[in-house]
């Protein structure tokens, strides 16, 4: 059965509220999550995702920290590397922001890529620990994007990585935080897919 959608315009128009939300409390520039939704939306595109996966994805990306917002926890921001502890409760983002995009009517899809986009391809992630295509392939698309989006964006605990050493990370990584056909995928896209070059 097909259920009908919002118009685009009003998704959008929320998503981008909500998002620039989660920029500025997280501390990235305005406009990283777009970005990082641009970047999802390209490596769908070149894995030939239809158009309504696509869709999802950049939701999703618009509120991947919807969770962090939630928590609102002083050391999200602190310039600083965070505690055992803290990162053990940063943890706990994942299925917090899968709850609140529930609250915001976004769709179950766009839940569960929120919830799995810090599962590891080596199961080593959370919050359940899944393993290679366990995860769903949107959620590995995210968690590529996302971790580049970060890194090339000053953190309040270190600088900018610059683009040739983000890249480096992923391919070191590969096939074991990152799905290394998603890295692959990435690293093969124009340089003006890359939406961190502007």
């Amino acid at each position: 059965m097909h259920t009908l959608v919002a118009p685009e315009s009003t998704i959008d128009a929320k998503l981008l509220e909500k998002a620039a939300e989660i920029d500025v409390f997280t501390g990235f520039r305005s406009g990283h999550s777009s970005r990082v939704a641009s970047l999802c939306a390209a490596i769908g595109a070149a894995i030939h995702l239809v158009p309504d996966d696509i869709e999802m994805l950049k939701q999703a990306a618009f509120l991947r920290d919807i969770g962090e917002l939630r928590m609102d926890r002083e050391y999200i921001r602190a310039a600083r590397i965070l505690s055992a502890e803290e990162r053990l409760d940063l943890r706990r983002h994942s299925v917090i922001g899968e709850q609140e995009a529930a609250k915001l009517g976004a769709g179950r899809a766009v839940q569960l890529v929120i919830r799995w986009n810090h599962e590891w391809w080596n199961g080593s992630g959370y919050p359940d620990g899944l393993v290679r295509e366990e995860i769903p392939l949107k959620s590995r698309i995210l968690r590529v994007a996302d971790a580049y989006g970060a890194l090339r964006s000053a953190r309040p605990f270190r600088a900018e990585y610059p683009e040739a050493s983000a890249k480096k990370y992923l391919i070191e990584w590969a096939g074991i935080e990152f799905d290394p056909t998603i890295v692959k995928v990435f690293l093969s896209l124009p340089a003006a897919a890359d939406p961190f070059n502007v």
